[in-house]
């Protein structure tokens, strides 16, 4: 079979006032374009899965206006996408289908709204795409396509993860590569769209097999950039010390999203920084105890560790690593005194990157449900506006208006070129000066 990978690529923001403030603060949209250039590791891990026999073509669609270029001569168009990018990704399935190709959509979003995707491709996969990709496959070929296709109930166990496939990609395109050791996360934020949409529990990916990957991507970028896309990567420390201590040496540079207990273990630092470790982002969501309180669903573990969220970023910017502090905006503890609490706390603890997002209703998540029941949806199908950045509900310490206001205004504060500029120099200079000290001891 001829088999299309369709990921809908690029970032959709729809508040005209911060699409223009992004073309004059290029802090603001730094992160935005990293994401925007990321494969998708989806994909290519389903596309390492299918047998050989099959052709397999990836083609990433950043936006419709070129329909007419994209391949027709095939037995499937496998689409991947976000939210924000559902309305025209089911647009394309719709334009596949007029041409009398299959279509079938997976991921997080249709998810959580299976019969709605079903109106727009023969095909829906609910949960993790390996459990059912090789019986699409097989129905394809058999021309019997079934409506939906569910996860096993125990979910796909990583331990049978496949190559993905990295040779599909035209490696001149992205400044880095992904790479998956686990699912999930143990925090259980409420509002986390995240692989935990996916899977209920929290799972790891053998070492061995994290290493192999590696090595893929070695034999086609000699000194690549990672990005573990991990929701968060170091839960289990000593995994990390073995994988880590086998990966010095091999000319990586990487990224990764974690919590702030990575700066409780020196030695796990100290390998990260050794392995090319150059940064890691870390959900704070809030500088202060009222954003905080109730956010996660077990045991509010960010709330207990507020008080030591300024040692813990020193800490490991002191091992030469930067941390990118993300914060949500618009929790419910937050009053408008969030925006000037956020720039003071960054200025305090001189975070070397930033990431500010409005709180989001993703479909599928615990917070969309409650906001949901509380009446606090402003638009609840408006998935266009699940785009991190557009208000798509009703604050409960302030107005809509107060807000996006606040909000735009913090934007310009946070990464205006002065402020990001004294950032990163503040940074420069503390590894200069443990550079120093570091020489003097010796």
């Amino acid at each position: 079979m001829n088999i299309g990978m369709f990921p809908m690529s690029g970032i959709r923001v729809c508040d005209t006032e911060l699409l223009q403030l992004g073309l004059t603060l290029p802090g603001f949209v730094e992160r935005s374009k990293t994401i925007a250039s990321l494969p998708s590791l989806g994909l290519l891990t389903l596309a390492g899965m299918t047998p050989a026999e099959h052709r397999l073509e990836y083609v990433e669609v950043p936006d419709l206006q070129q329909l007419d270029a994209l391949p027709t001569e095939l037995d499937l168009a496998a689409i991947s996408t976000y939210s924000a990018q559902i309305d025209e990704a089911y647009e394309l399935a719709d334009w596949f289908r007029t041409k009398g190709v299959p279509t079938v959509i997976g991921g997080p979003h249709v998810t959580a709204v299976p019969e709605e995707a079903a109106q727009h491709c023969d095909a829906v996969v609910v949960g993790e795409g390996e459990c059912a990709w090789p019986q699409v496959l097989e129905d394809v070929e058999r021309g019997r396509l079934q409506r939906y296709y569910r996860s096993d109930r125990d979910g796909f166990d990583l331990a049978d993860a496949p190559m993905p496939a990295f040779e599909l990609l035209d490696i001149s395109k992205y400044n880095r590569l992904t790479v998956q050791t686990s699912r999930g996360c143990p925090h259980q934020c409420e509002f986390c769209a995240s692989s935990v949409v996916l899977t209920q529990k929290y799972k790891q990916k053998p070492a061995e097999k994290v290493i192999a990957e590696i090595e893929r991507i070695l034999t086609i970028w000699a000194h690549p950039f990672l990005e573990f896309a991990d929701d968060n990567s170091f839960v289990n420390h000593a995994y990390w010390r073995e994988l880590l201590g086998r990966l010095k040496g091999k000319g990586l540079r990487w990224f990764a999203e974690t919590d702030l207990s990575v700066a409780e273990d020196d030695a796990l630092l100290e390998l990260m920084r050794e392995s090319g470790c150059a940064q890691v982002l870390i959900g704070l969501e809030s500088p202060v105890e009222a954003g905080l309180t109730g956010l996660e669903l077990r045991n509010d573990w960010k709330h207990r560790k507020l008080p030591d969220y300024r040692d813990a970023i020193r800490t490991i910017q002191g091992h030469g690593i930067t941390v990118n502090g993300c914060f949500v905006i618009g929790l419910d503890g937050h009053t408008t005194d969030i925006f000037d609490q956020v720039l003071d706390f960054v200025r305090e603890t001189e975070l070397y990157e930033v990431q500010i997002t409005v709180l989001t209703p993703f479909p599928g998540t615990p917070l969309y449900a409650r906001l949901e029941a509380e009446d606090r949806l402003l638009e609840p199908s408006n998935w266009k506006t699940c785009t991190l950045f557009d208000i798509n509900f009703k604050p409960a310490l302030m107005t809509v208006d107060e807000l996006h206001e606040g909000f735009k205004r913090l934007a310009v504060e946070m990464y205006g070129d002065e402020f990001t500029h004294w950032r990163r120099e503040r940074f420069r200079q503390a590894m200069r000066a443990r550079l120093q000290a570091k020489e003097g001891r010796a």
